[in-house]
């Protein structure tokens, strides 16, 4: 078996192997935990192949793309499928066509497996929704796998959900001793997640929102719009607002001290011109330009305890 790679679809994760010529082969088995118990997948998968479109489709497949495939007695499938009593599963069609667009293996990483092209047609017996999300998602793998820039600007996008966790644990640690409620929390929770945006970004997420209504609409934020330079500051300024927060320093102290270390920070990797590279390769994303420090001070006036 080749590479695996995974694709996460509506939450549910799901293998893709490189198979003949370097096409890759997506998990049919996985795909069917979107929808259904795991343990269903062999009779799900079996109830499609016997269907007489999916054999249509199948034939059709394999007629382009495999020299080797046993035409007549595929014919004899597509005449006898949609018959109460036709029957059909992944081994008996690959052994009586010679086909090559599917397959099931069992062991470690076991399951069926299809050509992507099959596999988006399985993933429309699904839903029509899981077959858009999971093209949509093998796309997104795809574009990362050409193009390295690309897969390290989502790793910086993990980097900075990862560290708000951190900085979120130490903000509950100090709302406890406070005995804040729970809308209250809420509230706070908000307030200290602002204040790194205006610090790094220069506005607020609101804000962000009414200067870029297209994006919003979209459901992008402000922090997915943002540079690389900006997430890898933000991932720092989170990480050192959670041991001031602990430290018990107030919100006006942290963020002055915050917004030296972002100038500084951004200052450095500006002369490392990491974000011309991105901005040549991916200029939408050159989203929520920093403001000079006068203006995020004055900004920041009414965040202030």
């Amino acid at each position: 078996m080749g590479k695996i790679r995974k694709l996460t679809v509506l939450s549910t994760e799901i293998s893709v192997v490189e198979g003949i010529n370097s096409d890759d082969f997506i998990c049919l088995t996985d795909m069917v935990k979107a929808s259904e118990d795991d343990g269903r997948a062999a009779d799900i998968i079996k109830n499609w192949i016997r269907n007489r479109a999916t054999i249509e489709f199948l034939g059709a497949w394999e007629s382009l793309y495999n020299p080797k495939f046993k035409v007549v007695e595929f014919d004899h499938f597509r005449k006898s499928a949609g018959l109460p009593t036709f029957t059909m599963s992944v081994a008996n069609w690959v052994e009586s066509t010679g086909a090559i667009g599917i397959y099931s293996k069992s062991g470690r990483y076991g399951g069926t497996y299809a050509h992507k092209d099959i596999a988006f047609e399985f993933g429309a017996a699904i839903s029509p929704m899981f077959k858009l999300y999971l093209i949509k998602d093998y796309q997104r793998l795809k574009e990362e796998e050409s193009n390295p820039a690309l897969l390290q600007w989502h790793a910086k996008r993990f980097l900075s959900k990862a560290n708000y966790a951190i900085h979120t644990d130490a903000i509950q640690i100090q709302l406890k001793h406070l005995g804040y409620k729970k809308a209250k929390e809420i509230l706070v929770y908000a307030q200290e997640a602002d204040m790194l945006n205006v610090v790094v970004f220069g506005c607020t997420a609101k804000e962000w929102e009414s200067k870029n209504p297209q994006l919003a609409r979209k459901r992008f934020n402000i922090r997915e719009t943002a540079s690389v330079a900006q997430l890898l500051v933000l991932s720092n300024l989170e990480t050192i607002n959670a041991e001031f927060i602990k430290k018990g320093i107030s919100r006006s102290e942290r963020f002055r001290a915050l917004l030296k270390i972002a100038e500084e920070q951004l200052e450095t990797l500006k002369k490392r011109e990491i974000d011309s590279q991105f901005r040549k390769q991916f200029p939408e994303n050159n989203v929520g330009k920093l403001l000079n420090g006068n203006d995020i001070v004055n900004r920041h006036n009414g965040m202030e305890q």
